[in-house]
């Protein structure tokens, strides 16, 4: 038997069709609407206005096996920047091979050599294999505060 190898590449524009396939089977996860042209468009547009970093995964033959996706914000409290991991996806054949880790390790050397504060992440409550990933490699769940989300498309003025 033999062993693929797995490298972890940062996306250019020039990426987003093969990464769109799997972030279009994300959002699906997410019980969304699958729209593969909607995917791509949303990633080639975070790329060209350079808006979010996204790494993803590929086998020796080009096949893109999963990736994450993460969006530049500020910490007042510490005065540097800090990313948000958005979205981490690894296919469904793919999984428990140690791709997530590779991206999250790749994550965090990227968070390193942009001198960040951190990583933020949020996952399903339910979501028990996520979290032992995220736990295991160094995440601490947030106790002292609360999340809270205002969507727009629930707001009547």
């Amino acid at each position: 038997m033999t062993t693929m190898s797995i490298t972890i590449v940062q996306a250019t524009v020039a990426d987003a069709p093969k990464v769109a396939l799997l972030f279009n089977a994300y959002r699906v996860f997410y019980e969304q609407e699958s729209d593969l042209a909607l995917a791509e468009a949303f990633l080639s547009a975070r790329l060209t206005h350079e808006q979010s970093i996204i790494f993803f995964a590929q086998n020796d033959s080009g096949e893109v096996l999963g990736f994450t996706q993460l969006y530049p914000t500020f910490s007042s409290i510490s005065a540097q920047n800090s990313w948000i991991l958005n979205d981490l996806f690894v296919t469904q054949a793919a999984r428990g091979q140690g791709i997530g880790r590779q991206l999250l390790d790749k994550a965090r050397g990227f968070a390193e050599a942009t001198f960040s504060e951190g990583i933020t992440l949020e996952t399903a409550v339910d979501n028990h294999t996520a979290q032992s990933l995220y736990e295991s490699s160094g995440y601490q769940r947030e106790t002292a505060f609360y999340t809270y989300h205002l969507s727009l498309e629930d707001v009547t003025v």
